[in-house]
C-alpha cells in the first residue's frame, strides 16, 4: 500500500462516546476529499420515560450516507445489542459488506426471523485470529474475554499505522467459555508499534482486577446448595458463559434447570448449535415444572433489569401459566443494574419480597462479575500495546475522564478526548479534533424510524404531562358563533379547586375569544383559530396550573 502524502487516518464516533450504549465507530483513511471508510459496530440504546412509546434508539448515520460510495465494510466485534442491535434497521441504508463471528451471525439470523420484513443481510463469518481486508484497512480479529461468546478486539492496520480497537473486553484468567484474552497478539502489535488504542472505559472508575467467571460459578454453586426451596437466577440473556456457570452449579447441587424468557431461549439455541452447551444436562420444559420437587429446581430467567414483560417480572406478579414461585424460594440477581433501571428493578424485588422470596445479589455473595476491565487490567493492556495515542471510548463523561487520566499517568504520550460527532485525526501529526460531523439519535417507533420530531415523540412527551384538548368552532355566514364550540379533553383534570368543570371553563374561554375579535376580522379564520387556542390554554392553566396541547378547528 503506497503512502499518499495527503492521506489522513481519522476516527469518528457516531455513538457510544459520552454515553454507554449505541456504539458506532468510523475509521477513515485517505485525503480529505476522498476518504475510504470502515464501520466498527452498529449498536442501539434503549428508551426511558422521556421517550414514550419508542421501541429503540438508533445512531443517526447521515454523515456516512453522504459518503456511502466510499464505505468499504462493517465489522461487528460481538453480539451485544449496544454493538450490533441497529444492524437490521440501518443496513438497508448502508448496504456494505458485514463481517461477524459465527455466534453473532447466528443471533442476527434468529433475530431476523423474529422480525417482520427484516432485511436478509449478506454476512461474511470471521473467527478469532483471522485477518481480512476492506479497502485500505487490514483487520486482525484478536480474541478477548467478555460476557458473551466470541468477543473480539480489532487490530486495524493502514498505511498510516495500526489502531487497536478493543471493543468490550476484560482479562479473565478462568472464563467459562474460552478462548482467553490473547496477550501474545497484543504484545506482538506493541512490539511492531501501535499508533492508537481505542479502549473500553466502562469500569475505569473501579480499582483492581475483575474476578473470574469461574469464581462466580463457585459463588452461585454455594448459594444454590444452601437454598432450601427453588432457586430462580436472572441474568443477561446474552451471557452464555453465565448460563453455563448456573447450569453447572445446578447440576453439581443435584438440581434440574428450566429456561424462561424468549430471548434467553433464542441465545441458548444458537449457543447450542455452536457447541457451547455441550456436556450439560438437558433443560426441562415448562410443562414438567410442577412435577419436579422444589428443592431439585433452578430457573434461569430474563428480567434482570426490571423489564415489565420479562419472565422475572411476570413471576413477581404470579402471571405465568405453569410456573410460579412460592414463599421460601430464593431469587439471585446475577447481573448489574444498568443506570436508569434502578426503579424498575426495585419494584420487581419488592414484589418478590412480598411473596416471601429471599433475594441474593452481588454484594451478598459473588454472583456476578462485569465484562469490562478495571484499572489494573487497563494498565496491563497499555503495557502490552504501548500506543502513541490513547483514546478513551465506550463510557459516560466520568468513565472517559477516569481512563484519560489513567492513560496519562501510565505514560501514554498523547491522550485524545473525544465525544460523539468529533473527527479525530490520528495521523499525520499530533492527534487533533479537526471537525464536527452530523450525529444524533433516530427513534424506532412501531414500523417506522425517524427523528423525535418526525416520529411525534416531542408532542407525545407533552401529552404525557398535560393531555390534549380538541375544540371545534363553527361560524355562520355572518361570522357569528353558530352554537357553542364542541370541546373534547383527554388527560385533563376534571374540575378546579372550587369544583368548576374545567371543560366548561375552557369552552367559555373559547366563546370569549371569538366574541373579543371584531366581526370584520373574524374572516381571517387562522386568526380566530390562534385566539381560541391561546384562550383555552390560558383557561386550563389558570384553573389547573398546566397547559395542555390544544388543537382548534374553525369552520364556516
Amino acid at each position: 500500500m503506497a503512502k499518499n502524502d495527503q492521506a489522513e487516518l481519522v476516527f469518528v464516533p457516531l455513538g457510544g462516546v459520552g454515553e454507554i450504549g449505541m456504539n458506532f465507530a468510523l475509521y477513515g483513511y485517505g485525503p480529505a476529499h476522498a476518504r475510504e471508510w470502515l464501520v466498527v459496530d452498529v449498536g442501539v440504546t434503549f428508551p426511558d420515560a422521556a421517550h414514550p412509546g419508542v421501541d429503540l434508539i438508533l445512531p443517526d448515520t447521515r454523515f456516512l450516507e453522504d459518503n456511502i460510495d466510499r464505505l468499504r465494510g462493517i465489522v461487528i466485534t460481538h453480539a451485544h445489542e449496544d454493538h450490533y442491535g441497529a444492524l437490521l434497521d440501518i443496513w438497508p441504508k448502508l448496504k456494505a459488506p458485514v463481517w461477524m463471528t459465527p455466534f453473532a451471525a447466528g443471533l442476527l439470523e434468529a433475530k431476523r426471523q423474529g422480525e417482520q420484513n427484516a432485511p436478509k443481510i449478506p454476512v461474511t463469518v470471521y473467527r478469532a485470529g483471522e485477518t481480512f481486508t476492506m479497502g485500505p484497512f487490514e483487520i486482525e480479529a484478536i480474541p478477548v474475554t467478555h460476557s458473551i461468546p466470541e468477543p473480539m478486539s480489532l487490530a486495524i492496520t493502514t498505511p498510516a499505522g495500526t489502531v487497536v480497537h478493543t471493543g468490550d473486553w476484560k482479562i479473565d484468567p478462568a472464563p467459562t467459555i474460552g478462548p482467553m484474552t490473547a496477550e501474545a497478539r497484543f504484545r506482538a502489535y506493541g512490539d511492531k508499534g501501535v499508533l492508537a488504542l481505542m479502549c473500553d472505559s466502562t469500569n475505569a472508575l473501579r480499582d483492581g482486577d475483575s474476578p473470574s467467571e469461574e469464581a462466580v460459578g463457585e459463588g452461585l454453586k454455594g448459594v444454590i446448595q444452601q437454598a432450601r426451596g427453588r432457586v430462580a437466577v436472572t441474568t443477561f440473556s446474552s451471557n452464555v458463559g453465565r448460563v453455563v456457570s448456573i447450569a453447572k452449579a445446578a447440576r453439581d447441587a443435584g438440581r434440574q434447570c428450566l429456561l424462561l424468557g424468549r430471548s434467553l431461549k433464542r441465545v441458548v439455541d444458537v449457543a447450542g448449535e455452536l457447541g457451547y452447551m455441550d456436556g450439560l444436562p438437558d433443560f426441562i420444559s415448562e410443562e414438567d415444572y410442577g412435577f419436579v420437587p422444589r428443592e431439585n429446581l433452578v430457573v434461569i430467567c430474563t428480567g434482570s433489569q426490571g423489564e415489565p414483560l420479562a419472565a422475572l417480572a411476570k413471576l413477581s406478579r404470579d402471571e405465568m401459566k405453569s410456573v410460579a414461585l412460592t414463599a421460601g424460594d430464593t431469587v439471585i440477581f446475577s447481573s448489574r443494574t444498568i443506570p436508569g433501571n434502578e426503579k424498575a428493578i426495585l419494584e420487581v424485588k419488592n414484589r418478590l419480597i412480598d411473596l416471601g422470596m429471599k433475594i441474593i445479589e452481588d454484594g451478598n455473595a459473588l454472583v456476578h462479575v462485569s465484562g469490562h476491565p478495571r484499572r489494573s487490567e487497563l494498565k496491563r493492556m497499555y503495557e502490552w500495546v504501548r500506543p502513541q495515542i490513547g483514546v478513551p471510548v465506550h463510557g459516560e463523561a466520568a468513565h472517559l475522564a477516569a481512563q484519560g487520566s489513567l492513560m496519562a499517568m501510565s505514560g501514554i504520550g498523547q491522550v485524545a478526548h473525544v465525544r460523539d460527532g468529533d473527527m479525530l485525526r490520528l495521523s499525520p501529526g499530533a492527534a487533533t479534533v479537526i471537525d464536527k460531523v452530523p450525529y444524533g439519535r433516530l427513534y424506532k417507533d412501531g414500523r417506522l424510524v425517524g427523528t423525535d420530531e418526525a416520529m411525534g415523540v416531542r408532542d407525545r412527551r407533552k401529552l404525557s404531562f398535560a393531555g390534549h384538548v380538541a375544540v371545534n368552532v363553527v361560524l355562520d355566514d355572518r361570522y357569528e358563533l353558530s352554537g357553542d364550540p364542541d370541546l373534547v379533553a383527554i388527560g385533563v383534570a376534571e374540575a378546579d379547586a372550587q369544583g368548576e368543570l374545567i371543560e366548561d371553563l375552557m369552552a367559555d374561554a373559547a366563546i370569549g375569544a371569538v366574541d373579543s375579535i371584531p366581526r370584520q376580522r373574524r374572516k381571517d379564520l387562522d386568526l380566530v383559530q390562534e385566539a381560541v387556542r391561546r384562550a383555552v390554554r390560558a383557561a386550563a392553566n389558570e384553573a389547573w396550573g398546566k397547559k395542555p396541547l390544544v388543537t382548534v378547528f374553525v369552520t364556516r
